[in-house]
């Protein structure tokens, strides 16, 4: 059959990415898989992520966590964002870690113990990005209630960790001085945990100072770089997605022809259209209407037209294509496709969420 749309997962490159992370910064690489793996596929990435040297699994919410315990997934993994009121019993049943941010959630991971089964935990301190995490004003309380329920065998204290903003070196350093008040405030009760987290990609490649004993890589496990400055290929990342389908319709037109809704584009000489069977229903993002690069033959063009639910529209001129050739939409521009990150600076937004947004719709082929 010809190809209709797929988004094909290397996971070789996923592997290769985690070693590259292990090589660079010498701890454990905690490795992302949340939203499905930022779209990748949540049980295949997290193989590969594992045969590659991650030594723990990061997924924001419980269930993402229970779906890869559904899938064979036995490795270590955390949980950090969750629901208010949220029980941990499911959780912990499948030992799962969960990160805590406040005293209720503290209190919810101990009532999911069971004799001669703590709840492991990952305690998050706030450190200046304002969203969750135990704010400094509860150290106190929430640090000492976590060393007594440790003690007493209600919890085991995997983690501490917080989070960087990015904003720049001096913000980050500032977080992580922060931190460090925690990490003290945190020893002071007796509470030693296994590993000490806060560096996320950006961090772990710019800021040595921030890697502790485990990094959190998200972004670059899919081998997406998070700077505006450097690309992939600079950093030593292999991109994981190509995201393609194929020509759907092949139509020649003269000058003036109206395309796609509200005609916002019309042909100013005679040409030939193609329609590719993808629309922001599948995650093309339709704010980068007439601006989306493509590669088709192993030539670039860019749509033309808004971008509809279902499908877009690319002008080839005089290229000579036929139904079913197939359209690289973004892939590993080394190979001399388009990017997740061309695409994004074309959508006005960031290549995290040109590669997460690829709709369910659209099949994954992991190879």
């Amino acid at each position: 059959m010809t190809l209709f749309r797929e988004a094909a997962i290397d996971l070789d490159a996923i592997s290769d990415n985690v070693r590259h992370f292990r090589r660079l910064t010498g701890v454990q690489v905690i490795a992302v898989v949340k939203a499905n793996a930022y779209g990748h596929g949540a049980a295949a990435t997290a193989v590969a992520a594992l045969a590659g040297g991650a030594t723990r699994l990061g997924v924001a919410e419980i269930p993402e966590a229970l779906e890869l315990r559904r899938q064979g997934i036995t490795a270590p993994i955390v949980a950090w964002l969750h629901a208010p009121g949220e029980r941990f019993e499911s959780a912990a049943a499948q030992n799962i870690e969960v990160g805590i941010s406040s005293f209720d959630q503290l209190e919810a991971a101990a009532k999911a113990a069971e004799v001669d089964r703590p709840v492991g935990v990952h305690l998050k301190l706030e450190t200046g990005l304002s969203r969750n995490g135990i704010p400094p004003a509860d150290w106190n309380r929430v640090l000492a209630e976590a060393a007594r329920l440790e003690r007493i065998g209600r919890l085991r204290i995997v983690g501490l960790f917080s989070h960087l903003s990015n904003a720049s070196p001096f913000d980050d350093r500032a977080a992580l001085a922060k931190f460090q008040q925690g990490l003290a405030t945190a020893e002071g009760f007796g509470i030693r945990p296994e590993i000490r987290h806060i560096a996320a990609t950006a961090a772990a490649i710019d800021l040595p100072e921030t890697r502790l004993d485990a990094v959190r890589i998200g972004i670059g496990l899919y081998g997406l770089s998070p700077f505006d400055d450097r690309s992939s290929a600079e950093l030593g990342l292999r991109p994981a997605m190509t995201l393609r389908g194929s020509i759907a319709a092949v139509r020649r037109v003269p000058a003036g022809t109206g395309v796609s809704y509200g005609y916002d584009h019309r042909t100013d000489r005679d040409t030939t259209l193609v329609l590719v069977p993808l629309g922001y229903a599948d995650g093309v993002p339709r704010s980068a209407s007439g601006r989306l690069p493509v590669s088709i033959a192993g030539r670039r063009f860019v749509n033309v037209g808004r971008i509809a639910m279902d499908q877009f529209v690319v002008d080839v001129g005089d290229t000579a294509v036929s139904i079913g050739d197939e359209v690289v939409l973004f892939g590993d521009p080394t190979l001399g496709m388009p990017s997740a990150t061309e695409w994004a600076d074309a959508a006005g937004t960031i290549n995290y969420e040109i590669v997460t947004r690829i709709g369910g719709r659209v099949p994954r082929r992991a190879s």
